[in-house]
Formats: structure tokens, sequence, C-alpha cells
């Protein structure tokens, strides 16, 4: 019984691995503000707006790699539904950035697998350590994220309304994740560990907003 709840914990594992990696972004929710809420942007402003989402998009795919990798090790239910819920909510945010990149006329990172596949690897071995360990690398990770996203709401164009709306939903909404997971019983992290996944995000959104 045991060995066939890992085989499809592993199967479920590898679809939605494969779904975030290779598929289009789907969105259960339609993005925040109009595409006519933009304002006219010059070269620069677009290329920097496209830049900034970018490195959104390949946040939000190593988030949800890394709450796929803790779901898959979580030892309580309520624990690995949270999670999940958490990946759903960062799927929306996927699409929309990607969606915003489109318009664009801009891609995604071209690493995104190395993204995904190095993200997910960090949540499996975080979900080893225990579930309040585990929680605390959601509180973390949100906490650091949080403070990225106000770097980019302060360097996106004034007229970006549309990429604006898309960041200021995802703040809300990863700030509320951390708290959940805090509330759930998320262990504080070590100062050493916690920097460095400050110096990892420093290289992937770095890398990402380029390549």
């Amino acid at each position: 019984m045991e060995s066939g709840r890992t085989l499809d914990s592993a199967i479920a594992a590898a679809d939605r691995a494969l779904r975030a990696m290779l598929a289009p972004a789907q969105a259960a929710r339609p993005a925040p503000a109009a595409p006519e809420a933009c304002g006219p942007l010059t070269e620069a402003e677009r290329r920097e707006s496209a830049a900034l989402m970018r490195v959104n998009h390949a946040g939000e795919l190593a988030a949800q790699a890394l709450y796929h990798g803790q779901a898959v090790g979580a030892r309580a239910p309520a624990t690995r539904a949270l999670l999940l819920s958490a990946a759903a909510s960062e799927a929306d945010h996927l699409a929309w950035c990607e969606l915003r990149l489109k318009e664009l006329g801009s891609r995604p990172s071209l690493l995104n697998p190395l993204w995904y596949l190095g993200s997910f690897a960090v949540g499996a071995l975080a979900a080893l350590l225990g579930d309040r360990m585990s929680l605390g690398f959601v509180t973390e990770t949100e906490r650091q994220v949080e403070g990225h996203l106000d770097e980019h709401l302060a360097r996106l164009p004034p007229a970006d309304a549309r990429s604006r709306a898309i960041l200021e939903v995802m703040r809300a909404e990863e700030i509320a994740h951390g708290a959940s997971a805090a509330a759930a019983g998320g262990q504080r992290l070590p100062a050493a560990l916690r920097a460095l996944m400050r110096r990892t995000a420093r290289v992937m959104t770095g890398t990402a907003y380029w390549i």
C-alpha cells in the first residue's frame, strides 16, 4: 500500500513538472487590470518591463517547483494541502506573468527547466527536514519574494499599470502564503540558510533578467 502511494505521488509530481515546464501556463483567475490600463511605453521602458516580468515569471516557476517538491515529502496531509494550495496560487501568478511577457513582445527565461528542477530538488530536501522546517522554507521564501517584488514595483516604468497591478496582487498573496505557513507551525530557518537562499535567488534573478 505504501509503495502504491509513493508511486502515485511520483507520477503526480512528474505530471505537475511537465505541465509547469512545457505547457502554456493556465490561470484560474483573470489577470489584474485590463491591457488598456497600460499607458504608452518607450522602447527602453518596454524592455525594462519585459526583463522584470521575465524575472518574476522565473521566480513563480521556481516557487511552484519548490512547493511541488515539498508536497511530495510532506508528512501531514494538512501540510501537503497547504503547499499545493500555495502552488495553485503561484500557477495563476505564472500565467499572468507569461501573458504580460507576450503583451510586451518578449519571452520567458530560456533557463526555466533549470530553475524548476533545481527548486524542486531544494523543496524535496526541505521536506526531508520535517514539516515544521519545510513550512519555514515557505515563510522565508515568501519574505524574500516580498522584498524582491517591492524592488520591482519601484523599478517598473510609471506608465506600466498592467504589470504593476499584477505584481501588487502577487505581493499580497505571497505575504498571505508566508503567514499561513508560519501559522501552521513553520520554524524559523537558521541565519546561514536564509543567507544562502538570498544568494541563490540573486543568481537566478540576475540571470533571468537577461537570459
